[in-house]
């Protein structure tokens, strides 16, 4: 089978390059044939300032990856639809994040009728909201054949845009990102990062993007008790936007000695480090869908703290894998003593190892035939 995947893939970098390009490479351990088609021009500057990010890593072995979509240039998405469909493959599929970008893919997608085309929806409404979404979302939800949903929430929000439900959809929760490299030794990984293994450590990993909740965390961790606990906070990633008011909550709150900031972009060989040196991993969120930091952490078998919004619980069982709290300083900072003071560790690690079978490639691969057939 000849297979079209159209989005984010390198040279850019992040959760949604990723994604595809572990997809694809899923369908390549199946015999098909797969070109990633990606951006030109994913962010425009003038609208999304210093958002666009490109790898320091070299272009991916084995994948068949073509830049030729401009996410703002009407004339290029004909260009690219017609260029799709001169392909003839048998299977198209399109990763959608962002109303923003429904234009452009929503087109591509009309261009290239006569091929099937599914979606696979990581939000349909943003996080962050723009005028206009509504009408961009539902102009993409018309010019595809089915939708894969990652969490329940989104699959119950594809009915806004099509509420006949005409079309074809079904549930598949995000796959594991297991091609970070092999699971560390705990010693070894904070040697690795140079840090102290006399402290116990929390994991904030990923983008800094205000809905991710990372100024919770803080006010949580202004806790004295972390510093009787000796628990420390790793706060992973770059920052989406301005940085000042986190660094200002740090100094308000006194607790500069109590978080360790490696806020670059982390590259993928160095992600095992932190998740292997991590105790749990914290994803306070504010507004959710899923997320794939959730996916990294049980791939390297770790609990996880998640706030009780969009999938999140449904991914994160309370109690067999992590602690559900609302996005709330108090109610973190609780459930982080409790899962040191009582020793969760062990019980939990044996639920995420238990809960991960659910979230083979092969889950999603098998989600998409369905729609497909």
């Amino acid at each position: 089978m000849r297979i079209v995947i159209l989005g984010t893939a390198w040279p850019y970098r992040g959760g949604l390059a990723a994604f595809n390009e572990r997809l694809a490479r899923e369908y390549q351990s199946l015999g098909h044939e797969v070109e990633i088609v990606t951006f030109t021009l994913q962010y425009p500057s003038f609208l999304f300032p210093g958002k666009t990010q490109y790898s320091d890593e070299p272009a991916p072995k084995g994948l068949k990856i073509t830049r030729r979509l401009n996410a703002i240039n009407p004339f290029n998405w004909l260009r690219v639809g017609r260029y799709i469909k001169r392909q003839r493959p048998n299977l198209l599929i399109t990763k959608f994040w962002l109303p923003f970008m429904a234009p452009a893919l929503g087109t591509v997608n009309r261009l290239a009728k006569g091929t099937k085309r599914i979606a696979i929806l990581d939000n349909l409404v943003p996080h962050e909201k723009r005028p206009g979404d509504k009408l961009f979302a539902k102009y993409f939800v018309g010019s595809v054949d089915g939708m894969v949903a990652m969490s329940r929430s989104v699959l119950a929000d594809i009915d806004i845009f099509d509420s006949k439900q005409r079309k074809a959809r079904t549930f598949c929760p995000h796959p594991l990102y297991d091609h970070y490299g092999a699971r560390l030794g705990r010693e070894e990984a904070l040697q690795m990062l140079g840090l102290d293994p006399g402290n116990r450590y929390i994991l904030f990993f990923g983008f800094i993007r205000d809905y991710k909740g990372l100024d919770l965390l803080l006010e949580a961790m202004a806790d004295e008790r972390f510093k009787t606990l000796g628990a420390k906070l790793i706060v992973a990633g770059e920052f989406y936007g301005d940085p000042k008011p986190y660094m200002e909550q740090l100094e308000r709150l006194g607790i500069g000695d109590r978080v360790v900031l490696k806020t670059d972009f982390i590259p993928d060989h160095e992600v095992n480090r932190y998740f292997c040196a991590a105790d749990i991993v914290a994803q306070p969120y504010k507004t959710a869908t899923q997320s794939g930091v959730t996916q990294i952490a049980f791939h390297f078998e770790r609990p996880m703290l998640v706030t009780n919004v969009g999938g999140l619980p449904e991914i994160v069982p309370d109690g067999k894998v992590g602690f559900v709290v609302a996005p709330d300083a108090r109610q973190i900072a609780d459930a982080l003593v409790r899962f040191f003071e009582e020793n969760w560790s062990e019980r939990l690690t044996e639920g995420v190892r238990e809960e991960k079978r659910k979230y083979a490639w092969n889950n999603m691969t098998e989600a998409i035939e369905k729609l497909n057939g």
